[in-house]
């Protein structure tokens, strides 16, 4: 029996060996292991969009979309003056921004559409409409004639690229309204 101790620790040893170097083999055959930096295109993007203008007002939102999605932001604000009561005679009464009382207030339309390269970088359709009051004009409608609102607006289309890492990117308007937009991951 004596003999048979160092025998099954040789044979122990030979095993172990065996499995140790079985597993060497495995770790050193794995691919390694890819890090980067890059998030996905298709995940939530914060955009936050600030509206600056004299005519139409300030406004400011955060809003999250996705790559390919719109998003439509509107804001109403009471316009220098109060706003401007509207007989429902006056010129495109329809699709004048009114409030509650029916006298018009200042409305701004924006709506961002971002498609999101391989890259990060976000290539942006906007659109841009607003509408205010400036005074009040005479009109005749029926025969009579009506007081309505002298109706400021202004309508523009860009297409601009930007990063999306929290950079802001500035656009002014032809009208000299300026647009502020972040995007951040």
């Amino acid at each position: 029996m004596l003999f048979c101790a160092p025998r099954r620790a040789t044979a122990l040893r030979g095993v172990l060996l065996a499995a140790v170097s079985v597993l060497t083999l495995y770790a050193h055959a794995a691919p390694p292991i890819k890090i980067t930096s890059k998030a996905a295109t298709d995940g939530p993007i914060r955009y936050t969009v600030k509206v600056a203008s004299k005519q139409f007002g300030n406004a400011q939102e955060t809003r999250t979309l996705r790559s390919g999605e719109t998003d439509d932001f509107t804001w109403r604000t009471t316009p220098p003056g109060g706003p401007v009561p509207t007989p429902d005679g006056c010129p495109d009464y329809a699709s004048l921004p009114l409030d509650a009382n029916g006298a018009m207030v200042r409305q701004t339309q924006l709506r961002l559409a971002p498609i999101v390269a391989s890259n990060g970088t976000a290539n942006v359709q906007l659109s841009f409409r607003a509408q205010a009051p400036r005074g009040t004009t005479t009109v005749t409608s029926g025969g009579k004639p009506l007081k309505c609102p002298d109706v400021a607006a202004h309508s523009e289309v860009l297409r601009f690229a930007m990063p999306t890492t929290g950079t802001v990117k500035t656009l002014t308007l032809a009208d000299g309204t300026q647009i502020t937009i972040s995007a951040q991951r």
